[in-house]
């Protein structure tokens, strides 16, 4: 992982999750710094995978996963018709709306299990071939399940984006950082 988690205030254990959570979603939206859409939407591999599809599925699978959490109807249905619609950029749609979307759906994730009285608390997964009947899963379990997701396509990210441009996630992190402290980043692959 090329950044530090800051450990959590004592006993806190909803922020820990959620402090990892927002790591990773933080290499994720470092994969696509500095990229137009068109650069975005590239594959550069014999996959189907772009950066700016990875983006927009994790923004919706987070989505889908806390509002079944809350027992409340999906706001995007995805079958398997349309599933391929969550890996890709729609008709004018831009790299900075799913961004935008993103943060929207994880301050809802925060908010939502900040409110929740107990991790412990439960809910029912979805009825599915992969799932075992009428099983109920936590809200730690939600939440691990979420960085979980959000790591393995974040992992995804790093290979396409070196695949694109030749930047590590180390160097992104760099520049990252750079273009926080308000200076210029550095030359592709600086660390």
């Amino acid at each position: 992982m090329p950044t530090h988690v800051l450990a959590e205030a004592h006993g806190d254990e909803a922020g820990a999750l959620l402090a990892f959570l927002e790591a990773q979603r933080g290499g994720l939206r470092r994969s696509v710094l500095g990229l137009t859409d068109a650069q975005a939407a590239r594959r550069p591999s014999v996959s189907e995978l772009s950066l700016a599809g990875l983006v927009k599925h994790v923004a919706e699978t987070e989505q889908t996963w806390v509002e079944t959490a809350q027992e409340r109807p999906h706001s995007i249905e995805r079958n398997a018709e349309t599933w391929h619609l969550s890996f890709e950029l729609g008709d004018g749609e831009s790299l900075a709306e799913v961004l935008a979307f993103w943060d929207k759906v994880a301050r809802r994730t925060e908010d939502f299990i900040r409110s929740v009285p107990s991790l412990n608390d439960t809910f029912p997964l979805p009825e599915a071939p992969w799932y075992p009947p009428q099983v109920r899963q936590s809200m730690r379990w939600l939440v691990l399940h979420l960085i979980e997701e959000t790591a393995r396509h974040a992992g995804h990210a790093d290979i396409l984006r070196e695949s694109l441009d030749g930047r590590t996630a180390f160097a992104l992190v760099d520049e990252e950082q750079k273009a926080q402290q308000g200076r210029a980043p550095g030359p592709a692959g600086a660390f």
